[in-house]
């Protein structure tokens, strides 16, 4: 088979499009014949040999990637064969090894897909999806709120801007550029504004008038997200779920105090652990998904151009979940 593979920590040119053995299921696997792989920041961090965070640096040479959608080709001892033939979603978790044509996983990850939702939508939710339906479960979005999300044209913070349109709050979404912001717009956003311009808190002030953000969901980070905090309304809430900046959001405890503001992370390394949590999520996610109220943005790049996908994702010129097909 064919996938990508990184022999040498360094940049996105170091992925090589290669011939490899073909992986064979184990006991208790599955394999899948991929038509969709994932490709997360993260996977960016591993790559350059920076981290990704929670997880392990890999050992050399390893086929990136910790999603994948497509169809059950064969199934290894002790799998019930009628898994074979089945459309399956999976998320690989630290194994990785995604951005192949065939990828091995354990039967009790994979999910099954059904028919409306394709292999990419549902590569987007696996993971994607997953976070975001776990920041909106602890946010409680309701037809009162007035709802900031930042990187509102990302992967998460596209359904998050869906999720607020459809709970009837007013959302502001915050993105880079003119194009992102028209596409913040075009899923919901009742205001839209370009954080690449220095007055950018100032013109959300004025899109909003009277009223103040009561919810503020942040996956950037850093100064941005630390001024977007700045903007929220006495009482309000502040979920953080990322740090794409590269630095996490910046407070102290009397900040929450002096405007009686709460503060929370949803998806913490101890909840991973906990049997069935992430599982209770994509399926969750799959859901909203399959039934339309949530449609996952989806920026696709050909597996061989897994590099352009990498220079592209950190240099932020994608929108939505990027996607090898």
């Amino acid at each position: 088979m064919h996938a990508i593979r990184l022999h040498e920590f360094g940049p996105a040119e170091n992925l090589r499009y290669e011939e490899v053995p073909d992986p064979v299921p184990a006991a208790g696997q599955v394999r899948v014949a991929v038509e969709a792989s994932g490709v997360h920041l993260i996977d960016t961090t591993l790559r350059s040999g920076e981290g990704g965070g929670p997880l392990p640096l890999p050992a050399l040479p390893s086929i990136p990637g910790r999603e994948v959608a497509g169809t059950v080709d064969s199934a290894g001892d002790g799998v019930d064969p009628a898994w074979v033939g089945r459309r399956v979603v999976a998320h690989l978790g630290a194994a990785g090894a995604g951005y192949a044509r065939l990828a091995v996983v354990p039967v009790e990850s994979v999910h099954v897909l059904p028919d409306s939702l394709a292999a990419d939508a549902a590569v987007a939710m696996i993971g994607t999806g997953r976070t975001a339906v776990g920041v909106l479960s602890r946010a409680a979005l309701t037809a009162d709120d007035v709802v900031l999300v930042t990187a509102a044209a990302g992967g998460v913070g596209s359904l998050l801007v869906q999720a607020g349109r459809n709970a009837g709050a007013v959302v502001v979404g915050v993105a880079g550029g003119d194009d992102k912001v028209a596409r913040a717009r075009d899923l919901g956003a009742d205001h839209a504004v370009d954080y690449t311009a220095p007055d950018w808190p100032e013109r959300v002030r004025t899109a909003l008038g009277d009223r103040a953000p009561t919810l503020l969901l942040d996956g950037v980070g850093g100064p941005l997200g630390r001024a977007a905090m700045d903007l929220l309304d006495v009482g309000g809430r502040l979920v953080m779920f990322g740090w794409s900046s590269g630095e996490l959001l910046p407070f102290s405890s009397p900040d929450l105090v002096d405007r009686g503001l709460t503060a929370t992370w949803p998806i913490s390394r101890h909840q991973v652990g906990r049997p069935g949590f992430l599982r209770g999520l994509e399926t969750q996610a799959l859901a909203e998904a399959a039934a339309g109220r949530l449609v996952p943005l989806v920026h696709r790049f050909p597996l061989e151009r897994a590099a352009d996908a990498h220079t592209a994702l950190s240099t932020r010129r994608t929108t939505g979940k990027v996607v090898l097909v």
